[in-house]
């Protein structure tokens, strides 16, 4: 379980790095108002919701389940 443990950890780590770097590339190609970036603007917001969703699954996984 705690190499489990660790992989999930290292894989959400590697996540939110990348959803971060997202940021930064969106707000720059947002800046500069390229029309015929458009469509590559919308697939990087869609891979950073995508991102999101896969981050709060992971934590999600490493929040052990309390009894109520």
């Amino acid at each position: 379980m705690l190499i489990d443990r660790d992989s999930l950890l290292r894989k959400l780590h590697e996540l939110r790095s990348e959803h971060r770097d997202l940021d930064t590339v969106i707000a720059r190609l947002a800046d500069q108002g390229v029309a015929s970036d458009q469509l590559h603007l919308q697939r990087l917001k869609k891979r950073k919701l995508m991102l999101k969703d896969e981050v709060g699954w992971l934590e999600s996984r490493l929040i052990p389940d309390s009894i109520a």
